[in-house]
This record gives C-alpha cells, structure tokens and sequence, in this order.
C-alpha cells in the first residue's frame, strides 16, 4: 500500500483491514501517531487514558497479526480501548468519548463488529474468549479469540476458573497478559526476545511435543523425572510454570513496546499448533506521554487537559464529595474504635480508603479485584469481634452476592456495607450505575440497607453502622458532590428503621430514600405553589421500614409518591407490599412508585440522566398530578418550565 505524501499513516487505515496492507516497518511511525491521537482526544473529553497508552504498540500488532474481526479480541475492562477503537472505524467520533450519545468509554457490542463482547467489570476476557473459541471449534468455523488482561484483573479468581477450563478451546484460545504494573519476571533486553521468539516458534513447538511423547513411553520413575525437567527448564526460561500447570503454554516476556519482537512473537503463537497459549506482554502504563509516565497513577482516569503540560482542568469548587466525607467519618469512628477496620476489593482511591489506610495502614486490607474474598474475609473478621467495613462500589457488589447471601446475612454477621456509586454514574455509564443494591438486598432476611439524602446524613449513618452489633447493615450514596449541607459536629445514632419528616403538608406525600431528596423538596414548593399541600419524608431505612411513620402519611393524605434511585423492586416494592398488606390500598388510596426505568441507560451527565429517568422536581409533580387525574400533557409542560 503507497500512501500519499505528508499524509499521515493513521489517516490511510480507517480500519485493520487497511492496517494488515502495511509494510511491517511503517508500524513504529502508525503506532507514534496512534498514540498522539489517543492524548489529543482524550485531552477533549477526559476519560482513561494510562491504560491505553501502554498498550499502543500491541494494538496495533494484534490487529496486524491477527484477521480481526474474524479473530475476537477481547479487551479485559476496556479502560484500555482507546487506541482500538481509533483503529476499528470510530476515530471520527473518539473526541465525543463518554459524552451523552457518543462513543461508550469500554467496549460495546452495538457499537461495532470490533467489540465482539462488552466489558467494563475485571477479569471477564477469558471466559468470554473461551467461548467464542469453543463455538467455533464445535462449527468448525476458522477464528482465533484473544483475550488481553492486566497483571490487576489477574488477582480475580474468575480468570483463573476460566484458564482451568481452556483446554477444551484448543489453539484456538490466545491470552496475552498485560503486565504494565508490577512484572511476574522482567524482560532483559534482547537476549529476553530471543528467547521468547525461540519457545514460540514452530521448531521448537515441535521438538518439545516430540519429547513430550518420548517421555510418556519411558518407565513411570524416569517419566516423571523428564516432566519434572521439562517443567523447571521452562519455568527457568520464562517464569510459566503455573500457567502451564493450567494447561498454557507460556510465551514470555515480551517488551510489549518492541514491534520488531512482538510482532514475530505474536505470528509463532498464531500459528502454533499447541493448545490455548499465554503471552506475556511487559508494557508501561502512560508509555510515551511525560506526564502521563512520572504521574504516581500514570494518569489512569484524568479529567480534560492541556496536551503540553499535563495540566488537568479543575473541577469547579463546591461542596466536598460524598466519598470524601465517607472517608472522613469512617477515619473518626476508627479514632474511637480500635475493632474499626477496612477492606475494598482494588478500590482504595475510589471508595476514599487511600485517606483510611493513611492513619490506619495495618487497619485497611485491599484484597485486589476480588470482591467474593472480600466479603467472606469480612464475615470471618465479624465472627471474631472486629468491626469491618467493606467498601464496594454498588455495582461490583453484585460480584458477591452469594457470599453477602450465605456467608454473612444468614449467618446473620455485623459486617457493614458501603456502596459508594449507588444510583447513576454520568461517564461510565450502564455498566457502573448502582442501580439494583435496594432489590437486590432488601430481599435478604437480617438485613439493614440505608441511603443517605445528604452529606450530614451520610456521617450520622457511618456512626450508626459503626456501633450496630446485631447482623449486617448497608449504606448507599452517590458518585459526586454533596449539597453543602454543613456536617455535624458530633454524629448522631440513628434509631434503626426511623425516617424523619422535613416538611410537613396535607394533600401530597412524597417518600424519599436517598438523594432525591432534594428533587422531592423542589417538587413539594412546586406543589405548593399549585394550592398542593406536600408532605416531604426522608425514609433513612429501605429495610426495616419505618412502618408507623408510612401508615399514617398513607392514612392522611390523597396522593403518595415513593422515589428512590434505584431500579424496581427495591424501596417502592417494600412500600406497596407493606400496604397491599395492610390493607392500606383498599381504602381507595392513590400510590405511586418512582424508580429507575426498566432499562440501562447510556451514558450521560447524572442530570441529563436523572431528567430522563423522570427522578427530577418535575417528573414527581407529573406524577402527582397524573394520580390526581389533571390533564397530564399540560401541566407536565407547566411543572418543566
């Protein structure tokens, strides 16, 4: 393929298909000018941008080497992914990356026909490539899959699960191991290459499966003693035995930076005939970027930013995050309790246990992506008096369910949950939103589940859990900002199960759990300014209901409205079972459930998002005004404008 003059390389592949067209020496100046493209778009948008720049140059090579989309590559994650999509026909719209109707920040099968699975929770891949290589052996169909994972998503057991299973996959299965963090065995210059081009080429693929067969005839003693030579000679080599105790064969390492090695590398293991391979790729996070490499997280999510400097836009002040102060009281029961411990599953800076673990360094346990240990870690901390918290974000919380179900609540064990992310998410979208926790958790026997409407409420709550002895409890709060509501001097025991009434009206209640709150008293004035006296209470508790506090606002006014933010079968659910019970709807009264649509949303700004779930001011007066049977499409305008 000739290119025109001065016309970059990167504007004469649209797609891998034109990719595999160049000369194999043109890949360092197309790699170059990927990643210059990746800073300058996410510069744009903000987004993650480490990740992808240390896999640059093995975006390239495996979309050189391997018939994509043919061959499934399978992106752990997807933070890393940028690059990809560049390279697969969406370069015109990478600079609209995480903004409402662009590009996902992860992979997304309706996306492209280059994302063949979605991701965005760790250590999938190679299940998910397990799959695809199965089915096409079972069709007999041509493609390979491969899966890449980070050195991180490796400490979840699920990868290991799937590598146990992938015999069945044949050749037909690749797992590159992207180690851009701390290396199982570093590359030694050329020498590492060499060696690694040798164990994956054909000859020796050869000789060693011919020993391998010379071997099982001999004597069982002398059998045994060449495996056993076989297996240290290649863990001397290469530092796989333990893959290739999971039926792997191990290529490694490899500089993933070094086209002119792994691009060869890459060619032998494509057509080895051995079963399932794993290549083990060395790369450096933020490659090729300055502030990017000397930042101490080389820049894995970063806000927009001026290319030159690495300078990051600042978010405007404003009141401080609920994370932050999650971190703050959780820091101050600690100081009070020495029984206070922490754990989070690879999450320190995100749920705030970075500050924690700061004061209290032999008190916090980060466990790595591997949020089933965490909870059963927690439960068996529980059992023997100490007071832990697990902080999760909601979404991954799901990861662990049945350790929540099994090991802890029918245990009936004090372990205190804290789902930061609760409700939507803005930028990351569906696959991060803590939409389902209230069902999910609710349902369970012994369980205490809270939501906090603001910050203060949040600190009280964090005391509460504290000091609760009697079996598991939950809290939810949100990603973000708080209101500024000024935090307490002292926090505040909250009693089990009790709401509290913020404003006091005759005609409409409205129910709210959470951070709505603010919205229901927005609402309430908008009533109120329609001759529609509103009642507005701040539920506190999920489960248990403050069931005196809900039979007599139920009893006592017309219209009912309980919002929360969280999808159906949470707070609402509880709250209609409650008074389908009691025979509280019998009586003729006019209750209505406001939650999450029965559907995943896209990624957006958390107020574009709430406004399209219809959780906003207006959308609870449309729904109050609806059971009030006025004329729905004028009103609903009026409530808006």
């Amino acid at each position: 393929m000739t290119e025109r003059p001065n016309t970059p390389l990167l504007d004469t592949v649209p797609t891998p298909r034109e990719l595999r067209r160049l000369r194999s020496d043109q890949l360092r100046q197309l790699a170059d000018e990927l990643r210059a493209e990746t800073i300058s778009a996410v510069s744009v948008t903000g987004g993650h941008l480490g990740a992808g720049l240390g896999v640059v140059e093995l975006t390239v090579a495996l979309h050189y080497v391997f018939n994509t989309p043919d061959d499934r590559l399978i992106w752990d994650v997807g933070h890393q992914a940028y690059p990809h999509k560049i390279l697969t026909g969406r370069r015109d719209r990478i600079r609209t990356l995480r903004q409402g109707g662009g590009l996902s920040g992860f992979t997304k099968r309706s996306e492209s026909e280059y994302d063949p699975f979605g991701a965005a929770h760790s250590s999938t891949s190679i299940s998910a490539a397990l799959g695809f290589a199965v089915a096409n052996k079972l069709a007999g169909t041509p493609g390979r899959a491969i899966a890449v994972i980070g050195d991180g998503a490796m400490s979840a057991g699920m990868a290991y699960e799937a590598m146990n299973n992938a015999q069945a996959a044949g050749n037909r299965l690749i797992v590159i191991l992207n180690d851009n963090d701390m290396s199982i065995a570093p590359p030694v210059g050329g020498l590492s290459a060499y060696l690694a081009r040798l164990v994956s080429s054909s000859p020796f693929l050869g000789l060693r499966d011919f020993a391998r067969r010379v071997a099982r005839r001999l004597p069982d003693p002398l059998h045994r003693a060449a495996r056993k030579a076989d297996e240290y000679t290649r863990g001397w080599v290469t530092g796989g035995t333990l893959f290739e105790e999971l039926g792997f064969y191990y290529v490694g390492p490899v500089d993933g930076h070094d086209l002119d090695a792994l691009i060869p590398i890459l060619e032998n293991v494509r057509d080895a005939g051995e079963g399932p391979m794993l290549v083990h790729v060395v790369t450096k996070k933020g490659k090729g970027y300055g502030p990017a490499e000397a930042a101490a997280d080389k820049y894995h999510g970063v806000q927009k930013f001026d290319v030159v400097s690495g300078e990051q836009a600042k978010a405007p002040a404003g009141p401080p995050s609920y994370t932050g102060v999650f971190a703050k009281a959780l820091i101050a029961e600690a100081e009070r309790d020495q029984a206070v411990v922490a754990i989070t599953a690879a999450m320190p800076s995100g749920t705030g246990l970075d500050k924690f673990e700061a004061r209290f360094p032999d008190r916090t346990f980060d466990v790595g992506i591997a949020e089933q240990h965490a909870v059963t870690f927690a439960a068996g901390l529980a059992a023997q008096g100490l007071r832990p918290f697990v902080a999760i974000y909601s979404t991954f919380l799901q990861r662990a369910y049945d350790q929540v179900v099994h090991d802890v609540a029918l245990q009936n064990l004090p372990v205190r949950f804290a789902m930061d992310r609760a409700g939507l998410v803005g930028a990351d979208g569906a696959t991060h939103a803590g939409s389902f926790d209230l069902a999910y958790l609710c349902t369970l026997p012994n369980m205490v589940v809270m939501a906090a409407a603001d910050e203060a409420e949040l600190v009280h709550m964090v005391h509460t859990m504290a000091l609760h002895d009697s079996g598991p409890i939950a809290l939810r709060y949100p990603r973000g900002n708080g209101t500024g509501i000024a935090l307490p001097a002292s926090p505040e025991r909250l009693e089990i199960g009790k709401g509290r009434v913020v404003r006091e009206g005759k005609k409409v209640a409205i129910l709210s759990l959470g951070t709505r709150l603010e919205e229901a008293l927005k609402a309430a004035d908008i009533l109120d300014a329609r001759g529609l006296s509103a009642t507005v209470a701040d539920l506190r508790f999920a489960k248990p209901l403050d069931e005196a506090l809900i039979r007599r606002l139920l009893a006592s006014h017309e219209v009912a409205v309980t919002v929360e933010e969280a999808a159906v079968g949470g707070f609402g659910a509880h709250v209609l079972t409650m008074a389908s019970d009691q025979g509280l709807i019998d009586a003729g009264l006019k209750l209505r459930t406001m939650r999450l649509p029965d559907i995943y949303q896209d990624h957006d700004k958390p107020e574009k998002q709430y406004e399209e779930a219809g959780l906003d001011a207006a959308g609870i007066v449309d729904t109050v005004l609806k059971a009030l049977r006025h004329n729905s499409a004028g009103v609903s305008e009026g409530a808006r404008a």
